[in-house]
């Protein structure tokens, strides 16, 4: 059994002499046939020439380059596309979760399972890094139906069958663990240990965990939108009875008592403004996913492929 490690990059050349030696021994201590396929996601610093310089003494590696930045997840499909081994493990490039982890994985994907994830143990993340992938961590549970501890760890491990679906799948934006385990049979979660990033700079801002937050909740559920709908209609009769209240307090305590009330009629206005716009902006979500799809646009596009023949 052959093992594809991937690893997007972008931005790492403090991490990348250090994570190069440790996975390459760590990939060689397995015993398997491997290959790792660096993927860099548009850097604009010395990772590309570090990649290089690694690959000319190194045959298991391979470098894929993007033209410019597509995103963490886009990397991904692009190195699944080129991954040629039965299993095929992710990875980040900051070296918050060990290489050395991934022997673990791979054990536990030889019991059978078709996806085994990490849970990262005693993470060493700022609180406001940890609350929005709680939140993330419950809305995919919820919305895939596969309970995990923890979607947001990279350090995962799928079945060379199931990539190649996710890559025939094409859809325009998709969240990686959430759709394998959406289409796997079985699904394992294991503890895995996790470092502070000791050098560079994360790339996940709270912003980008809030547009990942609404991606998952409209890339695999209608939920959203049936929500807002009978959010609608209970609004709609709130009003109703508010509007008969009103009526009723206008000819009991006379025009003047109706006149006191303006501000509250503007609050609940302006309440009532807020839930629409809430409303049309989801459905803008989903008309926007529907575009995208529609124009059938490529996740990537791809520079060039080097491997160590390649820089003879």
């Amino acid at each position: 059994m052959n093992v594809s490690i991937l690893v997007p990059v972008f931005n790492e050349e403090a991490n990348l002499p250090e994570l190069l030696e440790r996975l390459l021994k760590t990939a060689r201590g397995t015993g398997k046939s491997f290959e790792i396929i660096l993927i860099d996601d548009g850097s604009s610093d010395g990772s590309v020439k570090i990649i290089k310089d690694a690959t000319k003494g190194n045959p298991e590696l391979k470098l894929i380059r993007f033209n410019r930045n597509y995103g963490q997840h886009s990397a991904l499909f692009a190195g699944f596309a080129e991954a040629q081994g039965d299993i095929v493990v992710t990875l980040d490039a900051d070296l918050q979760n060990p290489p050395e982890e991934i022997p673990k994985l791979i054990a536990k994907m030889e019991e059978g399972f078709e996806v085994v994830g990490g849970y990262r143990q005693h993470r060493q993340d700022s609180f406001f890094r940890k609350i929005p992938s709680y939140f993330v961590a419950k809305f995919t549970s919820k919305f895939v139906k596969v309970s995990l501890k923890d979607y947001g760890c990279m350090l995962r491990a799928y079945r060379k069958e199931l990539v190649k679906e996710m890559v025939a799948g094409g859809e325009a934006a998709v969240y990686i663990p959430a759709l394998a385990n959406s289409l796997a049979s079985s699904v394992a979660e294991i503890p895995v240990e996790h470092r502070a990033r000791e050098k560079g700079k994360s790339k996940y801002s709270f912003l980008r965990l809030l547009h990942l937050n609404f991606d998952l909740m409209t890339g695999f559920s209608l939920l959203p939108i049936q929500i807002v709908g009978l959010a609608g209609v209970g609004i709609a009769f709130a009003g109703l009875v508010f509007s008969i209240f009103l009526l009723v307090m206008r000819l009991i305590m006379g025009s003047e008592w109706a006149v006191g009330g303006v501000f509250t009629l503007f609050g609940i206005l302006f309440f009532f403004v807020g839930l629409e716009i809430l409303a049309i902006g989801l459905i803008g979500e989903y008309v926007g996913r529907i575009y995208q799809e529609v124009r059938k646009r490529p996740r990537y596009r791809i520079r060039e492929i080097i491997t160590s023949k390649d820089l003879k």
